[in-house]
């Protein structure tokens, strides 16, 4: 739904907690520049299994290497992944 109403993208960063943006230094606010996503790089490489400062590093990276090709990769990753319980708790 929340994509439909234009809140949410399919693929981007994991939509932060307002505990964790107090956390945020001054490169981390980038990741409040886009819209947050249903999955992304961190869904895909680990989940629970990295650290917040991890987490916070594949956002910016996803940022930073926007594009429709590497959407496309995620959500076929995103798939592989739910598949595997890696990382879920």
């Amino acid at each position: 739904m929340n994509v439909l109403k234009g809140d949410m993208s399919l693929v981007g960063p994991r939509p932060p907690l307002e505990r964790e943006v107090s956390q945020y230094t001054e490169r981390d606010l980038q990741r409040l520049n886009v819209k947050p996503g249903c999955t992304g790089l961190w869904q895909v490489r680990g989940r629970n299994d990295v650290h917040f400062d991890e987490m916070v590093e594949f956002d910016l990276e996803y940022i930073e290497n926007q594009s429709i090709w590497n959407d496309l990769k995620i959500m076929f990753q995103t798939v592989k992944v739910m598949f595997f319980s890696r990382g879920a708790y």
